[in-house]
């Protein structure tokens, strides 16, 4: 079983009926997450929206929360994330706020409670650079789009 860590969790005031992120099978990766709209948010075609979580994490140092877009809205609506994965930092402490663009054909109502992402906790290495005058090489070499193959 993989690694568990403890994260604190705030629920915003007046959505205690949304539910916290969880996992929805035993082996899920991601945790999702649920709209805490007032009522119903329409997303036309082409626009994005900043959809409110209910929620603010308190993520420890050396983590991060990747916020991802759950593929059955994809595939079905054209519903994705604007900036996937989004990037929760370990010393944000506001709301996670979920950014959707609606890709399909029509309009797509995001209703109080329904999934709308998921969120991955991953570990964060941090880097010391070390310039160079030249790297490394290797067989693929600066080749760049395609390079490797169709």
């Amino acid at each position: 079983m993989a690694e568990r860590i403890r994260i604190r969790i705030r629920r915003l005031p007046g959505n205690e009926d949304i539910p916290l992120p969880r996992y929805m099978t035993a082996r899920s990766s991601g945790m999702d997450i649920h709209a805490a709209v007032e009522g119903e948010t329409v997303l036309p075609p082409g626009e994005i929206k900043a959809i409110p979580s209910g929620f603010a994490v308190s993520i420890p140092e050396g983590y991060e929360a990747q916020i991802r877009p759950r593929s059955g809205l994809a595939v079905k609506s054209g519903i994705t994330l604007i900036n996937a994965p989004g990037t929760v930092d370990a010393d944000f402490r506001g709301e996670i706020r979920i950014l959707l663009i609606n890709l399909g054909r029509d309009p797509h109502i995001v209703r109080r409670g329904d999934r709308i992402a998921q969120m991955i906790i991953q570990p964060v290495c941090r880097v010391k650079w070390e310039e160079v005058e030249s790297l490394d090489p290797t067989r693929r070499g600066e080749g760049g789009f395609g390079h490797t193959g169709s």
